[in-house]
């Protein structure tokens, strides 16, 4: 089968590879259905990504069908329709235990597909660590509608989760690229007083204001004004920085009040710096990651209910014969491109 690969730092190309097969008694082996290209394998592109292996199949979204299971899995069976974690996790360590998934131990925990084992921009895929990585999709739900469950939704709802949010509460988000928009859909589950999206793209802000008219919208240029006048504390109560570009960092703490939370989503292709004495006093709280993508049953649960719907996020598809077409497209943000779905 072919599969879409990275040779080395900015090269990505087809390499025909076997199908996978089952190595270890907890594995699955998964006909891709329909994928997506995330940032995140933009920066492994871009080299921002050490631990990315030169010679694995890219991708890490993706949803499809089960063809095998190992004898250890019992959370799924053939047949079975599922999204696919971006992290496998033991379920069993202490980090797993606490929630902590990202920094799972096992040797395959954390972010693998994709990145250190073969992900899914192919016709099949092992996921290592089934019982945790597959979750089953409910048959009124379409592939579209889970297929950024595993990911770009997942970290969405981890920084809600983790932001502590409240309903008295301004909250703003820095990004509305495909992972800001899966966390503002997060974000307003939780109802504050006010969101307000910082976003640089007229294109991008065009789309928040259609699809979500009651979100305020503000540029960077303007965002730290913007904000002083539409929050109650001198500044925003919680900030979610999910953009990753070079000034992002510093507009997210600087529009943050004193004593505010402010979560870091983005990964950065630079090292940002933390001035800690022009910021001295505003005693903030910083929380940061890795998304700990443990929440995919909850996330399917809200889409099958209608309380989350990213279909509108997907606004163009390609067939997998494309794929460099769609990386193109996703690369540059041509077309008005959110998310592409590979079918």
């Amino acid at each position: 089968m072919l599969a879409y690969t990275y040779i080395e730092k900015g090269k990505f190309a087809w390499v025909e590879k076997p199908k996978p097969a089952l190595i270890e008694p907890t594995d699955s082996i998964v006909r891709v259905t329909m994928s997506s290209i995330c940032t995140s394998d933009l920066h492994i592109k871009h080299g921002s990504v050490p631990r990315a292996v030169p010679g694995i199949t890219l991708g890490h979204e993706m949803v499809g069908v089960v063809e095998e299971v190992g004898v250890e899995v019992t959370h799924v069976k053939p047949g079975d329709r599922v999204t696919v974690n971006v992290e496998t996790f033991c379920g069993d360590c202490f980090f797993c235990k606490n929630g902590y998934v990202n920094n799972c131990i096992d040797p395959n925990g954390g972010w693998a597909l994709g990145c250190r084992i073969d992900g899914g921009q192919t016709e099949y895929v092992r996921v290592p660590l089934a019982n945790q990585g597959l979750n089953r999709i409910p048959d009124s739900v379409t592939d579209e509608q889970a297929l950024l469950v595993g990911d770009v939704l997942a970290t969405g709802f981890w920084a809600a989760r983790i932001s502590e949010i409240t309903q008295d509460d301004t909250v703003l988000i820095i990004g509305a690229g495909p992972t800001g928009i899966c966390t503002l859909l997060c974000v307003m589950l939780k109802q504050p007083k006010r969101i307000i999206v910082c976003e640089k793209s007229e294109e991008r802000r065009r789309f928040v204001q259609e699809h979500y008219p009651d979100v305020l919208l503000s540029t960077p240029e303007e965002c730290k004004d913007f904000v002083l006048q539409h929050s109650d504390h001198g500044g925003a109560d919680r900030v979610l920085e999910v953009a990753g570009a070079n000034d992002t960092f510093r507009l997210a703490w600087e529009c943050a009040r004193p004593n505010a939370i402010v979560t870091v989503v983005a990964l950065y292709d630079q090292p940002q710096i933390l001035p800690l004495p022009d910021m001295y006093g505003k005693n903030l709280t910083f929380k940061t990651g890795g998304v700990d993508g443990c929440d995919g049953e909850e996330i399917l649960r809200l889409i099958e209910e209608g309380s989350i719907d990213t279909t509108p996020l997907i606004t163009h598809r390609f067939p997998l014969s494309k794929m460099e077409e769609a990386y193109r497209l996703f690369e540059n943000k041509l077309d008005g491109v959110i998310k592409v779905a590979i079918i």
